[in-house]
């Protein structure tokens, strides 16, 4: 396994973890300081980063993708949202109801990627039986 690709999808989906993991902390910092005046809400651009390293190639597999990606060069970034609209007089522009559905669609995403994360595993642990 020395030359081995077998850990890409895993590693990927572990930065893919880890960018939801801050993307929960920048929702609950937004949460937090919902009442707070001047406070402009974080978010994190993942998914964007992810996009652009695997390519627009229609004709490469997503394996020779994923097997090409160069892992350490994806790193989630977060940014103040200057841009959202603020409904508020003292300039806050985090919609705490919009938040907590950002908080549970995120979280569910997390558990999807973790399940997948055990299945890769489950599938190496079948292939080395």
């Amino acid at each position: 396994m020395i030359n081995s690709n077998a850990f890409n999808y895993i590693n990927v989906l572990d930065k893919t973890a880890d960018a939801a993991w801050i993307r929960n902390q920048a929702i609950s910092n937004n949460i937090a300081n919902a009442d707070t005046p001047g406070y402009k809400r974080e978010d994190i651009n993942f998914e964007g980063e992810l996009k652009r390293a695997l390519g627009n190639s229609r004709y490469t597999s997503m394996d020779a993708k994923v097997g090409n990606l160069k892992v350490g060069s994806l790193k989630p970034r977060t940014f103040k949202d200057y841009n959202s609209v603020s409904y508020r007089m003292d300039g806050n522009n985090v919609d705490i109801d919009t938040e907590n559905v950002m908080l549970a669609a995120n979280q569910l995403k997390y558990n999807a990627i973790m399940t997948g994360v055990n299945q890769e595993f489950a599938n190496l642990k079948l292939v080395m039986k």
